[in-house]
């Protein structure tokens, strides 16, 4: 009998990619026993930015650098090659065809999202489609996120689970302003990421 893979899909604007991502992914893929991690950059998000990304082939190579060191992370330029604006449903359809064998997908995204998932493109479909794992994030009102899960799971059959991890108090938006300020984003994300920033003057004011 064929063993079902089962996949994690983390997908962001990765602007940049830092320790709290690879963290959060490794985590949830030792907790869930996934055997995969796939990353996928944001090509043209369907929701405003409050800056303007950075050029996503930068993004991409970023992305590559950071996690080329774990066999259980891979990189996807399924969104960044296109052109028009991405969903997440459209992303989710056309793996499920590029995998071509029985495949379990888990969508990764904060506990944020989860409350707003209703608002998402098709997401009556989506959930149809994968098994979301919510991570915790300082905010989060637990007793609102509570009743969207309930009202997701009973209402469309929705798979959702919540998974609590370590915080790391890092963000994209504190290296950009701290490359832009000259203060050291050392330790903030791997080596060959940061190496990149600096030697493709990334951030710069």
């Amino acid at each position: 009998m064929m063993q079902i893979k089962k996949i994690g899909i983390m997908g962001g604007t990765f602007d940049p990619i830092h320790y709290g991502h690879l963290m959060l992914a490794e985590q949830i893929r030792a907790s869930y026993s996934l055997d995969q991690i796939v990353f996928i950059p944001v090509g043209n998000a369907p929701h405003k930015q409050e800056h303007k990304p950075t050029d996503k082939m930068h993004r991409y190579m970023m992305t590559m650098l950071a996690t080329a060191s774990n066999p259980h992370f891979t990189v996807s330029d399924i969104e960044i090659k296109k052109e028009v604006i991405t969903y997440a449903i459209d992303t989710i359809k056309e793996l499920r065809v590029l995998y071509n064998t029985p495949v379990e997908l888990y969508f990764i995204t904060g506990a944020d999202a989860i409350i707003l998932l209703d608002t998402w493109k098709s997401y009556k479909e989506l959930v149809k489609y994968v098994k979301f794992i919510g991570a915790s994030r300082p905010g989060v009102d637990e007793h609102v996120l509570k009743e969207k899960i309930e009202e997701l799971s009973l209402e469309l059959g929705a798979h959702i689970e919540l998974c609590s991890v370590p915080a790391l108090a890092i963000s994209s938006t504190d290296i950009r302003n701290r490359v832009c300020e000259g203060k050291s984003i050392k330790y903030l994300l791997p080596e060959t990421v940061e190496n990149y920033i600096c030697k493709e003057k990334l951030y710069l004011c």
